[in-house]
């Protein structure tokens, strides 16, 4: 009878995100929001409260932050990781001061103790990687010009968060600071083995997965994507940060293949995701913190905006790639949750919970919405494409291909002039070269 009611309501979740789905696509929206809306609706204190499929959720919701972020691997290669993190610290450390001050702010203003300072510091600094990159990919923004930096922030945000969980863990237990070394000691032991296989012995991964037909190979790709990031998990580290290095660790066809096998499976768990996050909102315990939480997040949007336009003008990308990457940056979400409830079950503040809640959630359904508005407000504005000067030197990385417009910021892998006035003379850009008089 149980396993009945489990089917029942996991077809019923199933068909609504579908049902959500075409809405979305009927009226060219983002459908994050309307699945978050969908997952408070079915959660404990909503319409019609769901608990016998919950642990299937769960997992599936986790499974889908896996595969979101394995796929986003597969955009780029291990060179590119690297060398755009070599150049992306001083972003991803404004990033970082920027958007923490607010929730450490707020917490010491309303006298809740430096432990939950530096609790809710976290859970207003780290960006959703799940949501940004769904909406990247909705959009079609993954081949432009932002987009590694974007990614570079991301990475950055993550491997900190590697640093930050277990120096938080300890701060809740009130463990010793060899016990909290010895953690944060583990977790970079192990992002650095990752980080080693998928540079030097990428091949070797390759080869491994490589298979004579697409079941084996989906199989294959799923179980090692799997099999990393709990082990990563294991050990201190995102599983996030685990299935991100598979992705990069393949290059070439077998990626391209790879990503269009679990495309299907990526949709659905991360549709599953953002539903998960819903179900574990108690929709009676936000309204006494919406005031707070609305200042954080008109707080933390403008600095997000200001995080990606940081990043997005050292890469050297034009106005119209700065505000896509801030705009991408604003969604909070998995990890955000995963730190207020470390921070709850040690009863650091009671109100701690539902405040970072409300705030994700606004920020959960305002970041999509903002990001689709992104362009609409560049043509509202008049901002023009960047414009490149001709025989600008190349990236040092390699860039995919432009993919729903986006040449207009990026031509050849040339470099984008950042103004159209860093140009001495604009129009001999666009004037066909003269002649030859001899």
């Amino acid at each position: 009878m149980h396993a009945a009611t489990q089917l029942i309501e996991l077809g019923a979740i199933v068909l609504a995100l579908g049902l959500l789905g075409a809405v979305a696509v009927r009226f060219s929206i983002s459908p994050i929001p309307l699945y978050l809306v969908a997952g408070l609706a079915f959660g404990s204190g909503g319409i019609l409260p769901l608990g016998a499929s919950e642990e299937f959720v769960s997992l599936g919701a986790e499974v889908g932050v896996i595969l979101l972020l394995f796929t986003l691997g597969l955009e780029y290669t291990a060179g590119e990781l690297v060398g755009t993190l070599r150049t992306s610290a001083p972003a991803g450390l404004a990033d970082l001061v920027l958007n923490a001050a607010p929730g450490v702010a707020v917490a010491l203003i309303l006298d809740w103790g430096p432990v939950a300072a530096v609790a809710l510091g976290g859970i207003t600094y780290v960006t959703s990687s799940g949501i940004t990159a769904k909406v990247m990919g909705d959009l079609g923004w993954l081949g432009n010009r932002e987009t590694p930096a974007v990614l570079s922030i991301l990475v950055f945000e993550d491997l900190a968060m590697a640093a930050y969980l277990p120096i938080l863990t300890a701060l809740l237990a009130g463990a010793s600071l060899v016990a909290g070394a010895t953690t944060l000691g583990i977790a970079a032991a192990t992002i650095t083995v990752i980080l080693y296989v998928a540079l030097r012995h990428g091949r070797l991964v390759e080869r491994f997965v490589t298979s004579p037909t697409d079941e084996v190979l989906l199989l294959k790709v799923l179980g090692l994507t799997l099999l990393v990031a709990g082990l990563a998990q294991q050990l201190q580290v995102s599983a996030a940060v685990g299935a991100f290095l598979v992705g990069i660790a393949l290059s070439g066809p077998l990626a391209h293949t790879a990503r269009e096998l679990l495309a299907p499976l990526r949709d659905l768990f991360a549709a599953v995701f953002f539903v998960f996050f819903g179900l574990h909102t108690d929709p009676g315990q936000l309204p006494p913190v919406l005031g707070v939480a609305a200042l954080l997040a008109v707080a933390g949007i403008a600095t997000k905006l200001t995080s990606g336009w940081v990043a997005a003008r050292r890469a050297g990308v034009a106005a119209r790639g700065r505000l896509r990457a801030g705009a991408a940056l604003v969604p909070r979400g998995e990890f955000n949750i995963v730190i207020a409830g470390l921070a709850v079950s040690d009863g650091v503040n009671p109100r701690l919970g539902p405040l970072a809640a409300a705030y994700v959630l606004m920020l959960a359904i305002a970041g999509p919405l903002i990001a689709r508005g992104v362009e609409p407000f560049i043509r509202w504005r008049g901002i023009r494409p960047s414009r490149t000067r001709p025989g600008a030197a190349r990236g040092e990385h390699a860039v995919p291909r432009p993919v729903d417009g986006a040449a207009d910021d990026r031509v050849d892998g040339q470099e984008d002039v950042e103004d159209v006035e860093d140009v001495e003379d604009v129009e001999s850009v666009d004037r066909p070269p003269a002649p030859d008089r001899h």
